[in-house]
């Protein structure tokens, strides 16, 4: 099985979704004969052809419109937002459109749309590159929004997506493209949308978490084991709509839990899951729920976002908060 980066799973899906259905379109700012910034889309244009994968104008609200009209005349769109920090310029055919184009019609018309973007720090990029903005889209009825965390969750999770009936947003976080190798199915598979997976078992606290976090995460419940804490590790993956029944279960276990996102702290996913722990299980728990977040600012300049990022080691602290309590 082959070792690929989250990059190139990404490519591996988009490759395998456009070989088996033709009516699948894929494009964006640069998402040709270029490749794409991050190279998501390399080799792609060349292979399948310019009516099949090709660069729009530098202008996400007409992608957006391409995208609805596509998808109204039967074809299955995979548009690309160069970076999710560029949402506010299509907000209206996401939001006003797509998302609402079942319910509008009776279901008469869907809006079966793949968008895919770039998002999230770490990585020294420019202002209004490197947003967490998933809790503007999470808020919206009548959008999926997924989130992967690994390779092997990034190629099944978006096959899972281009295969929807109805609008999906696929977040990629920029750090994760690159940081590791994982095994990944050469064959076609998919992960079903809206279902977390646990990715480390435990038995005194559940941490919470989804995107580059989960990472974080893990070398936190790495760093709590050597002090004899067992921690279980829940990566979302799909933000909205919300996996309860495991998150649940989790916190039935462990009866203590952190919420660890990305993102500001306020109006966060991070609140929700919390707001449905202490609604489901309040009486499981033996400490209050805590959160890990990025603080109430705008997002700082590259050199101050080292110190700004949430990490492994505020996480552990704040585990260690809730196992002391």
């Amino acid at each position: 099985m082959a070792q690929l980066t989250m990059i190139q799973a990404i490519t591996d899906a988009l490759r395998t979704e456009l070989k088996a259905d033709e009516n699948v379109l894929l494009f964006g700012e640069d998402v040709g004969a270029n490749g794409g910034v991050f190279r998501a889309t390399e080799g792609l244009h060349q292979e399948f052809g310019e009516d099949r994968v090709f660069d729009t104008p530098l202008a996400e609200s007409g992608i957006g419109g391409l995208a609805i009209g596509l998808a109204l005349t039967g074809f299955r769109p995979i548009m690309e937002i160069q970076f999710f920090g560029f949402l506010f310029e299509v907000m209206d055919s996401v939001s006003g459109q797509m998302a609402r184009m079942s319910f509008r019609t009776g279901g008469h018309f869907n809006a079966p749309i793949t968008i895919r973007a770039p998002f999230g720090g770490g990585v020294a990029t420019p202002e209004m590159h490197a947003d967490s903005l998933e809790g503007l889209v999470a808020a919206q009825p009548g959008l999926t929004v997924v989130i992967p965390s690994t390779p092997y969750d990034a190629k099944g999770l978006l096959i899972s997506a281009i295969k929807s009936d109805d609008p999906v947003i696929f977040l990629e976080h920029m750090k994760l493209y690159r940081s590791f190798r994982q095994e990944v199915p050469e064959e076609e598979y998919t992960i079903p949308l809206g279902k977390a997976d646990v990715k480390r078992e435990g038995t005194d606290l559940t941490i919470i978490a989804y995107g580059a976090m989960v990472q974080e995460s893990l070398k936190a419940a790495e760093a709590l084991e050597k002090e004899n804490y067992s921690v279980e590790v829940v990566d979302l993956r799909t933000i909205q709509p919300l996996d309860v029944e495991t998150i649940i279960q989790s916190v039935e276990k462990t009866n203590r839990a952190i919420v660890v996102q990305e993102a500001q702290r306020q109006a966060g996913i991070a609140a929700n899951v919390v707001a449905e722990i202490t609604e489901r299980a309040i009486l499981s728990l033996e400490a209050p729920v805590l959160r890990v977040t990025a603080p109430d600012t705008v997002y700082p300049f590259a050199a101050g976002e080292n110190t700004w990022l949430p990490n492994a080691k505020d996480i552990a602290a704040k585990a260690k908060e809730v196992l002391t309590f």
